[in-house]
């Protein structure tokens, strides 16, 4: 399809070109073609300047201000213009995060702190190509399928992981009860090893479930507005014996007139998680504060949960919101975790029309953002 097209498209320039050329700018007919295309085009002039892009090309990182900014596209077109003809190949680009100003947890308010929200790389198969005067770049957007294949090969594995853990710890109960049935002491560490077993499992499975149920966006209604406070309040009541025995301090507050459409029972799981987190990732005695703001654009409610903790080093950062990805940075708090409170949090989010993002620093503790519509 995508050769059919090339040809065309040469077809149709050489046609439309024989009166007058405009080397300056394609033709409004071509340019329409381009328009029409299901994925993402450049068009670049003789001197290398880009004249039609698609916005996609811009969010893939392949163009800016006018020009090409990828050195591996730039090669392409280059040897394009210079021998003619056509060449394909891959490309992983990264989509660049805004710089936002934050203030810090513990003091400061740095000129800019990059925040690190749920974007991932971009999967593009390329093709460039001469027309007339110019070089057409297609890019098409492979991300979906490449995403999908990852998440189904991480979740067959450790899902696999997860269910053979209690077998195995019953199959070592039933052995030590038929070799050691009067060492007490054996057997109520084997016991002890299938209960905590079977609670991971039994989390994974919950979990597993609430993604799934994360995954049909929601309506805006006036049957579903909620105060966001008052979510944020009854998670803090019931995480309050926790944080309690965590020998955390947990603070509340915020603008309780904010109010979001949302299915209550997702947006308090979703907080439960950031706040859990938060409490086990703190030092004894350190302090997890919960706030409600608006945005600074005035049409989101924001959520953030700020911890005081060791924080998270970058490259877990870019990360921590996949499925059954665990950080670096396990406390014995935490390292039974399965992985996929960040990605339940990302899921609610996005199922709301809201985000979730992270900002950290190592040493200086991490605040996590979760971000939803205003109530319509």
């Amino acid at each position: 399809m995508l050769e059919t097209w090339w040809h065309g498209l040469a077809r149709r320039y050489r046609d439309d070109h024989q009166v007058e050329e405009t080397p300056d700018d394609i033709d409004d007919e071509t340019a329409a073609l381009l328009g029409m295309m299901p994925i993402a085009s450049i068009v670049v002039g003789r001197d290398g300047e880009v004249v039609r892009s698609s916005p996609e090309a811009y969010r893939f990182n392949v163009v800016r201000d006018d020009a090409i900014v990828d050195e591996t596209v730039l090669k392409a077109v280059d040897e394009v213009r210079r021998t003619g003809g056509r060449t394909t190949f891959d490309l992983t680009t990264q989509t660049e995060l805004a710089d936002v100003a934050l203030t810090v947890p513990g003091g400061g308010t740095p000129a800019s702190a990059k925040v690190q929200g749920v974007s991932r790389p971009n999967w593009l198969k390329v093709s460039v190509g001469r027309v007339g005067d110019f070089v057409v770049v297609m890019l098409d957007d492979v991300s979906d399928a490449v995403r999908f294949s990852r998440t189904r090969d991480s979740f067959i594995t450790n899902v696999s992981e997860q269910l053979l853990q209690p077998t195995s710890a019953l199959e070592k109960l039933a052995r030590d009860l038929e070799v050691s049935a009067s060492d007490p002491e054996r057997i109520a560490a084997d016991a002890g090893e299938v209960r905590s077993a079977s609670r991971r499992l039994n989390r994974m499975v919950s979990d597993l479930l609430l993604l799934v149920k994360a995954q049909e966006q929601i309506v805006p209604s006036s049957a579903n507005r909620l105060s966001l406070l008052a979510q944020v309040r009854d998670v803090a009541d019931r995480l309050a014996p926790v944080a309690k025995e965590a020998r955390v301090r947990l603070s509340v507050g915020g603008d309780r007139d904010l109010t979001v459409n949302g299915d209550g029972d997702q947006i308090r799981i979703a907080i439960t998680k950031l706040v859990e987190n938060a409490i086990g990732y703190s030092r004894d005695g350190g302090t997890v504060s919960v706030g409600v703001s608006k945005s600074s654009d005035g049409r989101h409610a924001v959520v953030r949960v700020i911890d005081q903790g060791t924080g998270i080093p970058k490259e877990d950062q870019e990360r921590i919101f996949e499925r059954f990805y665990r950080g670096s940075t396990q406390t014995d708090r935490t390292r039974d975790g399965i992985g996929l409170g960040l990605a339940i949090v990302k899921h609610v989010a996005l199922t709301h029309h809201g985000s979730a993002s992270v900002w950290s620093m190592p040493g200086s503790g991490s605040t996590f953002s979760f971000t939803l519509p205003l109530a319509q």
